[in-house]
């Protein structure tokens, strides 16, 4: 499962996937062929319906050190021609690598990032679009752009402010200081703190599992509501919720959590899109 892809590993464990970035000796510094990777990997699982939750780990040292400069300093030196077409070709690059990581945000599955040592630039945005994140009590994330002379374009800017204070994220991008794991925490952001990586990741599959107990075909309207509500109006979310379950509440599932929740007894799940 999740075979071919040069920048992660997968493993699954039951209906739980763990993904881990994969470039420790570049501290797992994104590249182009990660982007593609990850918003490949995360379009693939959203077609597997055994996969009902999501890990998104980072290999060595750091979750990741952001963006790798070398590669993107060559692809935005200009590379002469006409300018509104290099402009062009730049403008696209941006929205392809902005489409990778909104693959994570459009997948039916919660995803839950855990971090550990660093968490830089791309990789806020990178989290950011995750549904839960749990860190390592000495982990810290930065929205490192200002500190290139970039804005922040993959996704932090969009995100974040949904997840945290917008004075706190106008600081985070204006200065590029380092929001520290139990800061993050104190403000939402982090749902939960680990004492290092291993206990990290021992979390993060609590949550997963629990995630991966629940009937799956909840679960992904409970994300995609969610997210609908956020880009919408209160009007709009509560219209989109009694379609949604207009359509979704004649299934098995609703009898047999029900039943389970009255005799105190697990319930057993079909997959999303039934049994294979």
């Amino acid at each position: 499962m999740l075979e071919g892809y040069a920048t992660l590993s997968a493993e699954l464990d039951g209906h739980v996937l763990t993904v881990t970035l994969n470039r420790p000796e570049a501290l797992n510094a994104m590249n182009d062929a990660m982007f593609t990777d990850i918003g490949a990997a995360f379009k693939e699982i959203a077609d597997i319906p055994d996969i009902r939750a999501v890990i998104l780990a980072g290999a060595g040292r750091h979750f990741t050190a952001g963006l790798d400069l070398k590669e993107a300093g060559a692809t935005i030196a200009d590379p002469g021609g006409d300018p509104a077409r290099v402009r062009e070709q730049l403008y696209r690059h941006v929205r392809r690598w902005q489409d990778c990581f909104t693959a994570i945000e459009r997948a039916p599955q919660p995803v839950i990032a855990a971090i550990h040592g660093g968490c830089i630039g791309g990789g806020v945005d990178l989290v950011s679009a995750c549904d839960l994140r749990v860190a390592a009590e000495d982990s810290f994330f930065t929205v490192q752009e200002i500190e290139v002379g970039i804005v922040a374009d993959i996704g932090t800017l969009q995100r974040l402010p949904h997840l945290i204070p917008h004075g706190i994220v106008r600081e985070l991008a204006y200065t590029g200081r380092r929001y520290l794991a139990q800061e993050a925490a104190s403000h939402g952001f982090v749902n939960a703190l680990g004492k290092d990586r291993d206990e990290v990741l021992v979390k993060a599959r609590d949550y997963a599992h629990t995630i991966a107990a629940k009937t799956p075909l909840a679960i992904a309207g409970i994300k995609k509501v969610i997210t609908h509500a956020r880009d919408h109006s209160v009007a709009d979310g509560l219209d989109y919720v009694a379609t949604w379950n207009a359509g979704m509440l004649m299934g098995e599932d609703l009898a047999k959590a029900m039943t389970a929740t009255l005799t105190k007894t697990p319930a057993e799940f079909a997959n999303r899109l039934g049994k294979k």
